[in-house]
């Protein structure tokens, strides 16, 4: 490892630079890509080769850092990965400084939607208006615009209705590294919440009006009898065409 350029500050400075949450694999691609672009700098090529380990040590040693210091901003990790960003408690002053910025707040009913997906997810919209009694058309299609919520394939229940689940934005805007990080997870994964009644699904019967048995069918409950078969003429003659001969 290098003395003048720590691998701590090498990830401190990345962190820094990067507009979005960096992973494990990601970081240990850029140090390698800059130990290609300065072969013969022996400050950069001694992390070519870095081990997961040392870059989470390294990660945990930022941490560490910061909060023994007090300051201002600390290294966050998500399921995307790790980022540099300011803490919480300074939000006053940020909105002033980027009012332009301020996001729309959600809705309580989206609130209590978004929670409902994010602990029971994969769920149907049918599922979540069994648990709201309410309908959530406007709201799911809030969540989906917002990046929050996305469809995650269809259920194989009858009907085959929509699935969602929440995105990795949602992951990232939470703080949350995976889904276990929500509060209480196991235990409200557990509680039983209403669901949905099946959906019947009725064979097509044309115009909505009942099938009529065709005139050669036989009474309910019996079958017809079955034909005896056809005795087959070996070489049979060439049967005449109506009004003439056959060619």
């Amino acid at each position: 490892m290098s003395e003048e350029f720590p691998l701590h500050r090498v990830l401190e400075a990345i962190l820094f630079a990067s507009q979005k949450p960096v992973s494990v694999k990601e970081l240990s691609g850029i140090c390698k890509g800059a130990a290609d672009g300065a072969k013969e700098n022996p400050l950069v090529t001694c992390y070519a080769k870095l081990k997961q380990d040392d870059i989470v040590e390294a990660i945990h040693r930022l941490e560490e850092e910061y909060r023994e210091t007090s300051r201002a901003f600390e290294v966050r990790e998500s399921a995307a990965g790790w980022q540099l960003v300011t803490r919480a408690d300074f939000s006053p002053w940020l909105r002033q400084l980027f009012p332009e910025n301020r996001s729309a707040k959600l809705s309580a009913p989206a609130l209590e939607t978004l929670a409902i997906v994010a602990y029971r997810q994969p769920i149907t919209r049918a599922d979540i208006e069994a648990v709201r009694g309410v309908a959530v058309d406007g709201v799911m299609q809030t969540l989906l615009d917002r990046g929050l919520v996305r469809i995650a394939g269809r259920s194989e229940v009858p009907g085959r209705p929509l699935l969602y689940e929440t995105t990795q934005y949602f992951m990232e805007h939470f703080g949350l590294k995976d889904l276990d990080d929500l509060p209480n997870a196991g235990e409200l994964r557990r509680i039983p919440l209403p669901t949905a009644a099946p959906a019947v699904v009725e064979p097509p019967t044309g115009e909505g009006t009942p099938e009529l048995p065709f005139a050669g069918d036989p009474p309910a409950g019996e079958t017809l009898p079955e034909e005896p078969p056809q005795p087959v003429e070996e070489n049979p003659e060439p049967a005449e065409a109506e009004g003439g001969e056959s060619k």
